[in-house]
């Protein structure tokens, strides 16, 4: 019988199921040297699971953390006692066709935020062949990265890096599946407690239903986009209005042609809205362009190193371990790392451009590119002619020695809302378990899932057997872990 142990890394969005051996067994995987994942001789560190098969693990997403979480196991794996046949059954279920990470968010030049330090790997293993610099490495561009003396690679690069990894998992990723929801499978026959979920899916193209049994479940879906209640219809009714996540792949079917004098909008002072901001000024050079803010001016990220630990492992033990009104005040100030902040250096990009503008622009002429700040957007409609009409709440003259009007309508050929994400994918997947878990209600009046130190889901005594099954929700506890909780940040 295959005994399974769970190690979770406090910052790793991912628990880990690690196999240990049968008493007798004494064959021991021989220790892996830095190589390509997708070489074939480690093609089978994790089994194919058979059709049918009751499962190990199925991990809902196939994003970063869900890839963390399968590098972390191959790690495992590979210096492991266990024969093939009693390693864990894992599968991976993915809405999308391929791998892919932020794909509307690729802009040229746009960098990551963190180093690559805190990668897939390092922090948990740095002898692991699933490194940044091994994969540097595997590629023939070790020196030439060394050359750029940076910390923060592309985000092209990146996403590079995360599909080299990918490769290995190809047998254990089911692309194109939606999982629907996540139901209880069977009871023991002793306790009557549940000791396996069944998890139901739809193929994304035929869309048939599909089943997949299994003792544990991680929900690593990721976020959708957030779209504020008053800008819902608007953005929904009109194909020229987009979030940031379909910058790359919606904009240039909504603008085809870039040397157009098109007007473009970009909603929010955060880094995504920024960036989007500084690109679509080179990528449509003769366009209009205005970026929409809150506040008076763009803040940066506050990456400091003190500031830099709440990413430290303990620091999130000791978020949860915080009575509730200090944690929330807390996660307030440690917003600031990431919310609604612009990195320093491209906050100074954007004003050298928009200063050396002025230079050539006739005074009192209308900026080609411009902040409008002091801004809250209220609404979105449509034009006769089919342009983006923002409904605005101007409060410049509160700030300052304004006339500018408290109403404002204004007109653009294409808005993108940099308004970030919302992650509650999970409630809707694990509503058939409500009746299982203990759960707890939040301000709204809402049902929330209560989880403990490691994302476990907590269930009400004697309705689900800990020993043989269990769920785990990784990227949306924010308010029981901290801000560091969704990053990609992977580490024991």
């Amino acid at each position: 019988m295959v005994r399974l142990s769970h190690r979770v890394a406090p910052l790793d969005e991912s628990p880990v199921l690690v196999a240990n051996p049968p008493a007798n067994d004494t064959n021991r995987s021989p220790q892996c040297p830095p190589q390509d994942p997708s070489r074939t001789e480690w093609a089978l560190t994790l089994p194919s699971p058979s059709p049918g098969e009751l499962l190990d693990l199925v991990c809902v997403g196939f994003g970063p953390a869900a890839l963390g979480m399968g590098v972390a196991l191959q790690d495992a794996c590979e210096t492991s006692t266990v024969p093939l046949n009693y390693r864990p059954k894992v599968a991976f279920i993915e809405s999308q066709a391929n791998f892919a990470w932020h794909v509307g968010m690729q802009l040229p030049g746009a960098k990551m935020q963190i180093s690559f330090i805190k990668d897939l790997a390092t922090q948990r293993n740095p002898r692991s062949r699933f490194t940044f610099l091994n994969y540097l490495w595997t590629k023939g561009r070790l020196n030439q990265y060394a050359n750029l003396s940076t910390f923060r690679p592309s985000r092209i690069e990146y996403q590079d890096y995360f599909n080299w990894c990918a490769q290995s998992f190809s047998n254990l990723v089911h692309y194109g599946e939606e999982v629907i929801d996540v139901s209880p499978s069977r009871q023991s026959s002793q306790s009557q407690s549940v000791d396996s979920f069944l998890v139901t899916c739809r193929d994304v193209k035929s869309g048939s239903s599909l089943h997949y049994r299994t003792r544990h479940v991680v929900v690593a879906a990721g976020g959708r986009p957030n779209i504020p209640s008053a800008l819902a219809h608007g953005y929904s009714a009109q194909t020229n209005i987009i979030h940031s996540s379909q910058c790359m792949t919606i904009l240039p079917h909504i603008l085809p042609d870039p040397v157009s004098t098109c007007r473009i909008a970009v909603v929010g002072g955060g880094q995504c809205g920024a960036e989007i901001f500084s690109n679509v000024q080179t990528a449509f050079p003769n366009a209009q362009t205005s970026l929409i803010i809150r506040g008076a001016a763009l803040r940066p990220t506050d990456d400091s190193p003190f500031v830099n630990e709440i990413f430290d492992p303990e620091q999130t033990a000791n978020m949860f371990h915080r009575k509730d009104p200090l944690r929330a005040a807390s996660i307030i100030i440690d917003k600031a790392t990431n919310y609604g902040v612009v990195r320093l250096e491209l906050i100074e990009r954007i004003y050298e451009n928009l200063y050396a503008q002025s230079l050539l622009s006739p005074p009192g002429s209308r900026p080609q590119n411009r902040i409008l700040r002091y801004r809250t957007v209220t609404g979105l409609k449509s034009s006769p002619s089919g342009a983006a009409i923002i409904i605005c709440e101007n409060a410049t003259s509160q700030y300052e020695k304004s006339d500018e009007p408290v109403d404002e309508q204004l007109e653009f050929d294409a808005v993108i809302l940099a308004t970030g994400y919302v992650r509650d994918l999970h409630l809707n997947m694990l509503k058939p378990l409500r009746q299982l878990a203990a759960q707890s209600t939040c301000s709204s009046g809402e049902m929330e899932w209560r989880v403990t130190e490691d994302y476990r889901v907590v269930f009400e005594s004697g309705k689900v057997d800990r020993s043989q099954a269990g769920i785990w929700l990784q990227g949306c506890n924010e308010k029981t872990h901290g801000v560091s909780m969704p990053w990609i940040q992977l580490r024991n």
